[in-house]
C-alpha cells in the first residue's frame, strides 16, 4: 500500500519589509529626492553642480536608483554613475554635505531615525562612484 503524506510545513519567519516598503514606496522616495534637490539648489556650495537646474530625466534616474537600492522593484537603467559624475569632481566633503541634506529631508518627512541611518548607509556605499575629486 502507498501512503501519500503532505509535506511538513516549514515554519518561516515573516520577512521584514524592505526600506522601500517601510518608508512608503516610490511616492516617498520621490518626495525625499524632491526635498533633497530643493536643499541642494539652496546650498551655495552645492548648487554650482546644477548650473542648468535639473531635468525630469535626471530626477527620475535618482528616484529609480534609490528605489532599487532601498529594496524596491525599480531597476536603474541610467548612465554609469562613475562616468556621469567624474567630470564634476565632487569632493568627499560635498558628498557628506549632500548626505547631511538628505538626512534632514528624511527627518522632515518623518522617517524614523533607524531607517534614516540605514538609508544614509546605503547612500554612503555610492561614494566611490560619485565623489571623484
Amino acid at each position: 500500500m502507498t501512503v501519500i503524506t503532505e509535506p511538513e510545513a516549514v515554519a518561516t519567519e515573516p520577512q521584514a519589509p524592505s526600506i522601500y516598503e517601510a518608508i512608503g514606496g516610490r511616492p516617498s522616495v520621490k518626495a525625499a529626492v524632491d526635498g533633497l534637490y530643493v536643499r541642494l539648489f539652496a546650498d551655495p556650495e552645492l548648487s554650482r553642480y546644477f548650473p542648468a537646474g535639473l531635468s525630469d530625466r535626471h530626477r527620475a534616474y535618482v528616484v529609480t536608483l534609490l528605489g532599487e537600492a532601498f529594496g524596491g522593484p525599480e531597476r536603474y537603467r541610467g548612465p554609469d554613475l562613475a562616468a556621469a559624475h567624474r567630470h564634476l569632481r565632487i569632493s568627499n566633503a560635498h558628498f557628506d554635505q549632500t548626505a547631511a541634506h538628505l538626512d534632514a529631508v528624511l527627518d522632515g518627512l518623518g522617517v524614523p531615525r533607524e531607517l534614516t541611518d540605514q538609508i544614509i548607509g546605503i547612500v554612503a556605499s555610492l561614494r566611490p562612484h560619485i565623489a571623484t575629486a
